[in-house]
């Protein structure tokens, strides 16, 4: 659908993948995706690798040929237009800076082969270079700077262009964990500053939960789950989902449910709904709460013991499985002893054992199917 020019007077830009399929021989990267990004929307394909989420977004720059489907960006199909015509700026993992070249006319070079008029050059260059804190490195050249910098610059480089779109594939994946969260806020704040229309690639789900407006979980070429962070996070579709988004990931116990309790190793809940039979009981660390009288339904020996300042982080070895919890950051006991907690009913999540699909809980509660 065409959109009207924003306030900005820039162009709006939707993007619509229709049933986009990409094969090579019989191996299938990716598998009927189907999804619609507003104008202006910031969002995340999130998976391992190998999930089909980079071709994805190679296929809605141009860099990959979509074997079946329909990519619309602003309401134009774009499958026969070179990369160079579909008005989109890429950010790569590797940042692809010219080493001959200042940081000025790195950032400044896009506008030359655009052959944007010259006289525009100079504030173009820069407003971007502002927007990235790259001021005082404007006459440097890349091997004088730190990952980060050259990071920036990259970023830089495309919004000088003022695209329609932002694609960005992990571009904080060779950042070391402290500019990686410095880079991540800039982002977050350009995204705010610019509202264009962004997809965004990365591995790392802390990355996907702080920036999108929107998730896509992927798995062997298949979207799992689209969803708010906050829906992907409290209403996973399944294990996989579950497994794959939180940090530590959510815990899974295998088990069985009969008449409305949930029995495993070293575990029983009551006051579940669902049907009976083997199912898959999913809770987070932080739902769950120590048992001072030593009552709680899951007892068991702690594994280790993780010291995060703000809290503790216990792991205990309930039967085959390991399970974390949530501590207050007093908290201290040995390897070895048993501890005991409960986990509330309202924030368990049931999954079916043989598909690790969903089971709905009653209406009304957080776990209730989204």
């Amino acid at each position: 659908m065409q959109k009207a020019a924003s306030d900005s007077g820039g162009t709006m830009a939707e993007i619509q993948l229709r049933k986009v399929n990409k094969r090579w021989g019989s191996f299938v990267g990716v598998d009927n995706f189907d999804l619609t990004i507003a104008d202006q929307e910031f969002l995340v394909l999130l998976g391992p690798s190998g999930c089909g989420k980079t071709t994805t977004m190679r296929m809605i720059a141009g860099l990959e040929d979509a074997t079946d489907g329909e990519i619309i960006i602003d309401g134009k199909v774009v499958n026969d237009l070179d990369p160079k015509d579909r008005d989109v700026a890429m950010v790569f993992q590797s940042y692809g800076l010219y080493p001959n070249m200042n940081v000025y006319e790195n950032i400044r070079f896009p506008l030359k082969v655009r052959k944007v008029p010259e006289a525009e050059h100079d504030e173009r260059v820069r407003r971007a270079s502002a927007m990235v804190e790259l001021d005082d490195f404007l006459h440097r050249k890349p091997a004088e700077l730190s990952g980060g910098q050259r990071q920036r610059v990259a970023l830089a480089r495309a919004i000088v262009r003022e695209p329609n779109v932002f694609l960005m594939d992990e571009p904080l994946s060779n950042l070391d964990a402290k500019l990686r969260v410095s880079t991540r806020a800039q982002i977050k704040n350009l995204s705010h500053e610019l509202k264009v229309t962004t997809v965004y690639v990365t591995h790392d789900q802390i990355e996907a939960m702080t920036l999108a407006d929107r998730v896509v979980v992927m798995k062997q070429g298949k979207v799992q789950q689209v969803g708010t962070p906050t829906d992907i996070y409290d209403h996973p579709a399944n294990t996989f989902v579950a497994s794959f988004i939180g940090s530590p990931a959510m815990n899974l116990m295998e088990g069985e449910l009969r008449a409305g309790t949930f029995t495993g190793d070293n575990v029983s809940i009551s006051g579940l709904t669902g049907p009976d039979g083997p199912v898959t009981l999913g809770f987070r660390a932080e739902d769950a709460a120590l048992a001072t009288d030593g009552a709680g339904q899951i007892t068991a020996p702690i594994y280790t013991i993780e010291l995060l300042g703000d809290a503790t982080m216990l792991t205990v070895r309930a039967g085959r499985q390991l399970v974390s919890v949530k501590a207050h950051k007093e908290f201290r006991a040995a390897i070895g002893d048993m501890v005991s907690f409960t986990v509330p009913v309202p924030i368990c999540h049931l999954f079916d054992q043989q598909s690790g699909m969903r089971i709905d809980q009653q209406p009304g509660m957080r776990v209730a199917a989204t």
